[in-house]
This record gives structure tokens, sequence and C-alpha cells, in this order.
């Protein structure tokens, strides 16, 4: 047998041939006898000083009756990289510990966020990155960031550095994380349900990829650019239409309480369900009940909030709520009816440097003009794909 030499540290092996041999009752004499090596070669591999070669690793792996990767494992390597929380986050002492997490390489930056964010049924759909370590001490002199976090990985790193991070509050992206995942096999979509104020506030602090916004100018009636001319500064961005939905009134079914319209938001039986701060159906709201002279604090349920639209749906249909606003496909989801108030455009706002330091952002921006992903999103409902793709330019 040809013996090489190794170093434990620089192989991470986890060698189980003594305890199999024991297992099946065999000596290292006997064992050696019926591979054809010599017991000293049997001693020296189960107490690490030689690795087999490829033909007595299989003749040991027969003898035993058993796989060669049962007998030898490569043990995965650990990595902790530093990041920095979302911050959208809080940070609770809890972050300290041990917490599932999803990790973006935005730029040079690891941005990091609780899995547990993605929702209650994502959490456990969605496999976590990594899970958070408590930050080591830093230099004497030197603050520590609370922001800044250490992070286990739980997988490949050059895997995680191609995920692209959206934020937004349209859950079809993660469809178009699967067929993005279909074209590039390592590389997925990682979808943070934020509102349209606070997905452009994360794209200007350099969080996430790509920004969703829907939000309708009230004075031009124009969907978005208005608003990102406004909040953007520059002209480095690509706006690129993702889809038209329209946006209104979800009630519960058959309409029970004979709803109509924004005007019925301040009767005294009707209980409202609202989404949070900058979110698009909210500056919806606030200009519906502005030009019906509704004043906010008589809406039942204004203060009551919902974070994305189908958790408004789910309000709804669960009986804790009479009506929201939000978007046709979440009515249908959960067999609401819809009373349509407007149509709005959801644009995908994304850096143009990313463009560059990314390459897998094109072949997800491909993917979304593709014809089998736009027959799958207009069967779910509620979506039209006419202008998906279209470019819109931020400033002449």
């Amino acid at each position: 047998m040809k013996k090489t030499p190794r170093n434990l540290d620089s192989l991470p092996v986890e060698n189980l041939l003594a305890k199999i041999r024991q297992t099946k009752g065999l000596s290292r004499a006997n064992l050696a006898t019926r591979a054809g090596i010599t017991r000293q070669a049997v001693h020296a591999i189960e107490t690490d000083q030689y690795l087999p070669t490829t033909a007595v690793a299989l003749r040991l792996a027969d003898v035993l009756s058993c796989r060669v990767e049962d007998i030898f494992r490569l043990v995965p390597q650990e990595e902790i990289v530093e990041g920095e929380l979302s911050a959208a986050v809080m940070v609770p002492k809890a972050l300290q510990e041990s917490v599932r997490v999803k990790v973006a390489r935005v730029g040079s930056r690891y941005i990091v966020r609780p899995v547990v964010d993605l929702g209650e049924i994502l959490n456990y759909a969605v496999p976590a990155d990594g899970l958070l370590v408590p930050s080591r001490q830093a230099p004497a002199g030197l603050i520590q960031s609370p922001r800044r976090v250490q992070v286990r990985l739980l997988r490949d790193r050059h895997v995680i550095e191609q995920e692209i991070a959206v934020a937004g509050c349209d859950p079809s992206v993660f469809l178009a994380g699967d067929y993005l995942r279909r074209h590039t096999e390592s590389c997925t979509v990682v979808g943070w349900n934020l509102g349209s104020t606070a997905a452009i506030e994360a794209l200007k602090r350099g969080e996430v990829h790509i920004a969703g916004v829907h939000v309708v100018d009230a004075f031009s009636g124009e969907s978005n650019l208005p608003y990102l001319r406004h909040h953007l500064k520059g002209n480095d961005y690509l706006v690129v239409t993702f889809a038209l939905w329209e946006e209104g009134l979800l009630v519960a079914a058959g309409n029970p309480k004979s709803i109509r319209g924004v005007d019925d938001l301040a009767r005294p039986d009707i209980r409202f369900i609202n989404r949070e701060e900058g979110a698009g159906a909210r500056l919806l709201l606030d200009q519906k009940l502005a030009a019906a002279g509704i004043v906010a604090e008589s809406v039942a349920g204004y203060d009551t909030i919902a974070r994305s639209h189908f958790q408004v749906a789910r309000t709804i249909a669960e009986g804790h709520a009479n009506v929201g606003l939000g978007v046709r496909a979440a009515a249908q989801l959960f067999g609401l009816e819809f009373l349509p108030l407007q149509q709005a455009r959801y644009d995908l706002v994304v850096p143009k440097s990313h463009l560059n330091d990314h390459p897998s952002i094109e072949t997800f921006l491909n993917i979304l003009v593709s014809r089998p992903f736009r027959t799958e999103i207009d069967a779910l409902g509620g979506y039209d794909m006419s202008q998906t793709g279209k470019v819109h330019p931020l400033r002449p």
C-alpha cells in the first residue's frame, strides 16, 4: 500500500474506520488480511497517520460492506463572516444568540436579516444562510457597533454571494427566484417584504440589490417616477416594470357590510386593517381619505397594521377586520370581494452598478420577460404582464 502522509489540519476528514470495523466484529488483523494490506497499515489509517489510496479505500469498503464515504467523511469547514444587520431590524439582546439569518452580499458588504422576517410560513420553508454568533470584543479604545454581527455560515459562501436581495411587497418574487435557480443552479432570490418607501430606503442604504415600488402620484396620476425622482439622486438607476395591478378595497365574500367606497370607512360599524406607514397602499389610502375629507382618526383600525397585502387579506378572511386596502391578487387568493380604486404599475429599481458587480441580475431581468414566467404569473390572477420589462428613464 502506498502511504501518503497528510496534514491533519488541512484535510477535515472524519475517520470512522475503527468504529465500523468494531461494529462488524473484525480485528485489525482480520480486516488487513481480507483487504490485502498489513495490520500496521490498518493501524496507521485508523489513527489518522495516513490516508489510504483510492484502491485501498475501495477494498476496505468492500470488506466492511459499506461505501467509502461511510468510512471517510469530509467535515464541513466552519466559515465565519462579519456583516451588519439591516437598518430595518431591531437590535434586541436576543440577536446576540444563535439566530437563523439570511446573508446578502451587496457591493462589498454583507447584509444580515433574521429568517423570521420573511414571515411565519417562509420561516420554515427558506433555509438559513447561517447562524449569528456572539461578536468578538472590539479592540481597546474602539466602540463595537451594535449592528456589526458575525455569522457562522451554514452554506457555501460563494453560493450565498450569488443570491439577489429584493425588497418589495410582491410575493411572486419567490417564483422568479425559482425560475432563476433553474437557469443558474446556485443563484436564487431572497425577497424581503417591505413597503415601497422602506424598500427604496433599503436600496439607498445599499442593503438590497433591487427595490419594488408602486406609488401613484396624486397630482399627475403617474406611477412611481415622480416619487423616485424625489427620493433618488442622480440617474444611475434602471427602472423596469414588473407588472400592472389593480389596487382597491378588500372586503369579505358577499360584502356583508355593503361597503361601496372610501366614504364607508368612517362608519362606526366598520373596522379597517391598514398597512405600515410608507407602504404604497397606505399612501393611496391617505390620498383617498384626504380627497373625501375624512380624517384618519375617524377610521376605526387605522392604527392596526398588517405588513403585507396577503396579511391584510388574511385578517379580513378570518373576520378580524371588515375592510382593507390591497391588490386584487390578494383578494382572489383568499376568496374576498374586491372594489377597485386604481390601476398601478409595480416597478423594480436597480442601481446600474449592480448590473456589473452581480451578473445574475441581468439573468433575473431576462427571466421576467420570458414567456413561461409571464404565463405563470398571468395564471395567478390580478396581474397584467403586458408592460413587463419596459424600461423607464428616471430622468430625461
